[in-house]
């Protein structure tokens, strides 16, 4: 099978490093980074840039187009190619709004019954601090940008003064341009988090092996929020009766939800859940494969992927086999200091003369240059440990990390402890 995959990151360099394993004849990646290239012919065209990437489409002729990012799913990619006959593996504009719009989201799930934490919604700041200001519920607060941010536009407030600042982060001082023009404010949930992942063909699901994401900046989950600086693969605090629970009374009432408003959600379903006391509850959608969630659970599923993906393109999800993991997986990301606030870029990298056992090394913002391959972004490496259970895992991703750092890169050293 031919793939023409659309993307930069970890993500998408773990993506190519399982459709390659997994038998995929060719790999076409837009625009890639400098590990996808070793594994794929990367083309320099940007994964926002939809006209270009619809060109390209039809120029490669693949038999399947995967979208990594969320942003070209938000700008209709997927619709696109769907009208030139190109199979696609992601979910069209309409449907993709269960990310793109944190308020479709959350009304979505208000209307349908789907658990998740009591909201407000506001424009007018002036409102929002009203509503603080009068209202006796007590902390803390997450504010919410309405739309795409790069994973920061979720800010827990550890109180009302600090969801006030940030309200007028939003929407006085456009910390986040349009992402910003509608602002969610939250009560915050409190319990153990995980991320479980959905191949969906607009009909039938199937969940991929449960991850746990590490999102905060520095160690005890403190810091400012980034795209994800870890992760780990299988979760096992996600009992058998809880996946069972959210199937039922998140997932499927959500895609019947989509289903009928005739937005049928083909792609990957990403449910960020908190585990409270009264059951499992949704934090998040995204209508994509999440990062670095991605790079802990396709190594430890021991599914076909580009027959799993076509599958879903094609509405025959049910005929795919949906193996238990073989192993667990940690996945510990080398970021630039200063991510995800301001960073340097062109940071001369390092990779092992001799390779680890049971690791991997997937890029996730690099390029080449004269002086070899250098750093290209906040997020620059992912340092994987392979192993029987977690703590085998963690020890071999950092050891892998300890390899990978150089100066000017940093990493949390408490991914998979707990």
């Amino acid at each position: 099978m031919k793939i023409l995959l659309i993307g930069s990151g970890g993500r998408e360099h773990a993506l190519a490093w399982k459709l390659k394993k997994d038998s995929a004849k060719e790999i076409v990646a837009a625009p890639g980074n400098a590990g996808i290239a070793q594994i794929a012919r990367c083309e320099t065209v940007n994964a926002d840039d939809v006209d270009a990437l619809v060109e390209l489409s039809k120029r490669e002729k693949p038999e399947l187009v995967v979208i990594g990012p969320e942003a070209p799913l938000a700008a209709g990619l997927a619709d696109r190619l769907n009208d030139e006959k190109i199979p696609v593996f992601g979910p069209s504009a309409n449907a993709a709004r269960i990310e793109s719009s944190k308020v479709f989201a959350k009304e979505l799930m208000e209307r349908e019954g789907i658990p998740t934490a009591a909201f407000q919604v506001f424009d007018d700041f002036s409102e929002m601090r009203a509503f603080l200001r009068a209202d006796g519920k007590g902390l803390p607060w997450v504010v919410k940008a309405d739309g795409l941010a790069a994973g920061k536009g979720s800010i827990v407030c550890p109180d009302s003064f600090k969801a006030q600042f940030w309200g007028s982060e939003m929407l006085v001082q456009k910390r986040f341009g349009d992402a910003g023009k509608r602002v969610i404010l939250e009560e915050m949930l409190e319990g153990r988090e995980a991320s479980i992942l959905f191949l969906c063909d607009g009909e039938d699901f199937l969940a991929l092996p449960i991850a746990q994401d590490y999102k905060r900046a520095e160690e005890g989950d403190k810091g400012k929020n980034t795209g994800g600086m870890g992760a780990f693969a299988p979760a096992s605090h996600v009992t058998p009766d809880m996946l069972s629970d959210v199937e039922n009374r998140i997932v499927a009432p959500t895609l019947a939800a989509l289903r009928d408003d005739g937005d049928p959600f083909q792609g990957v379903l990403y449910v960020g859940l908190m585990l409270t006391a009264d059951g499992p509850k949704v934090i998040e959608f995204n209508c994509r494969f999440g990062d670095p969630e991605t790079q802990v659970i396709l190594p430890v599923w021991p599914g076909n992927l580009p027959e799993a993906l076509l599958a879903c393109a094609e509405g025959r999800l049910k005929y795919i086999e949906n193996p238990d993991p073989d192993s667990a997986a940690v996945c510990v990301v080398l970021a630039a200091k200063g991510y995800p606030e301001e960073y340097k870029k062109g940071i001369r990298l390092r990779f092992p003369k001799k390779r680890i056992d049971n690791t991997l090394t997937f890029h996730a913002g690099t390029r080449m240059s004269e002086d070899g391959i250098v750093s290209a972004g906040g997020r620059v490496l992912n340092a994987l440990g392979l192993g029987e259970n977690i703590a085998e895992a963690r020890i071999k991703a950092y050891a892998l990390a300890e390899e990978l750092d150089v100066r000017g890169l940093r990493y949390r050293e408490d991914i998979a402890a707990d």
